[in-house]
């Protein structure tokens, strides 16, 4: 069994398995019993929290608190729904458009590791919007989608797919004359490095007249290891291009040292940052939010003057209108 494979299928997301792994709290295990959604990560990324301290940041972005449990019971999640389609379109149920030539496909449901703070716990972990996944459909409107010239292909996390679903998307599309860029989204060179594999990395890279970029998702230095610097260096190496999406979290990373080590870790392993999200308004997810004016200051203060321009992100507010800037967002609500 390969060993990607083999991570998937023992997943840590029972709490006998994790209290073999750590010394879970007795507010870890209320908050485990209680909760009614999807928990859980890989073998690999629960190696990496720390076996005593419940603060730890790994520990924090996958076991689930009692604050998470109380306001996932406050929130009537049946009302929530994934952004309406741009104007004048009627697109399928996989595929999002909020800008007039790019489209997110979601293609899984699924994640390797499910993040507390996820602003899609409807349809990757409450399971009280299902989404109709049916990627045939998505591709033929894609291809009939003329003005459309970039797919981010997204869910859950399309690299839990196998590796022919996997080639299947990249092949079809790439078929397709007026699409000029593939994306993946995906954490797993974060929470599973085994998943880069030689196979996959032959896949996605070699020239091409259609490249593709991968966007993985890292929030604390703690969370690179030389099993993703060599997870990293595999795509580079194949072509792929390799950017970083983090969030800024309450108690994870909202202070200006743990801002820059992860920004200067990122580059040491070669992937460039790109976003540092704001941390979405989603079940669950208050006891993670901060103000936007702090994640502004924080990269300040953090990565001005410290480090090269290479390693400062975009700090942005995605809305169901797209991402904006925290100052256009600042302008518009008059901070």
């Amino acid at each position: 069994m390969e060993a990607w494979i083999e991570q998937l299928k023992n997943r840590v997301n029972t709490i006998k398995h994790l209290k073999a792994l750590v010394t879970v709290s007795a507010q870890e295990e209320a908050a485990l019993r209680a909760i009614d959604s999807r928990w859980g990560t890989t073998l690999y990324f629960a190696s990496l929290m720390d076996k005593t301290n419940p603060n730890c940041p790994i520990r924090k972005q996958v076991i689930p608190s009692i604050a998470e449990v109380r306001a996932l019971r406050s929130w009537d999640l049946s009302k929530k729904t994934l952004p309406p389609a741009f104007p004048g379109n009627s697109t399928p149920e996989c595929i999002v458009q909020k800008y007039p030539d790019r489209v997110a496909f979601i293609v899984s449901d699924r994640c390797a590791s499910y993040c507390r703070f996820c602003f899609r716990k409807e349809l990757v972990m409450t399971k009280t919007k299902p989404l109709s996944l049916k990627v045939e459909e998505g591709i033929r409107w894609i291809r009939t989608a003329h003005h459309i010239r970039d797919v981010l292909i997204t869910g859950g996390d399309p690299f839990i797919l196998s590796d022919d679903r996997i080639e299947h998307l990249v092949r079809r599309l790439r078929e397709i004359p007026h699409i000029e860029m593939i994306r993946f989204g995906t954490r797993t060179p974060i929470v599973f490095p085994q998943r880069i594999t030689a196979p996959l990395c032959r896949i996605l890279g070699g020239f091409h007249r259609v490249p593709i970029w991968v966007n993985t998702h890292c929030n604390h230095p703690k969370e690179i290891t030389m099993h993703t610097a060599r997870a990293i260096f595999k795509l580079l190496s194949s072509g792929v291009n390799v950017g970083n999406q983090a969030v800024l979290l309450r108690g994870i990373n909202d202070d200006q040292d743990t801002l820059r080590r992860l920004h200067q870790k990122l580059l040491s392993i070669r992937i460039r940052p790109y976003y540092l999200f704001h941390c979405e308004m989603a079940p669950g997810n208050e006891a993670f939010r901060t103000p936007i004016a702090l994640g502004k200051t924080l990269l300040t203060r953090a990565l001005c003057g410290h480090t090269t321009g290479l390693a400062r992100p975009i700090y942005a507010v995605d809305t169901e209108n797209g991402k904006q800037s925290t100052l256009s967002v600042a302008l518009n609500v008059g901070l």
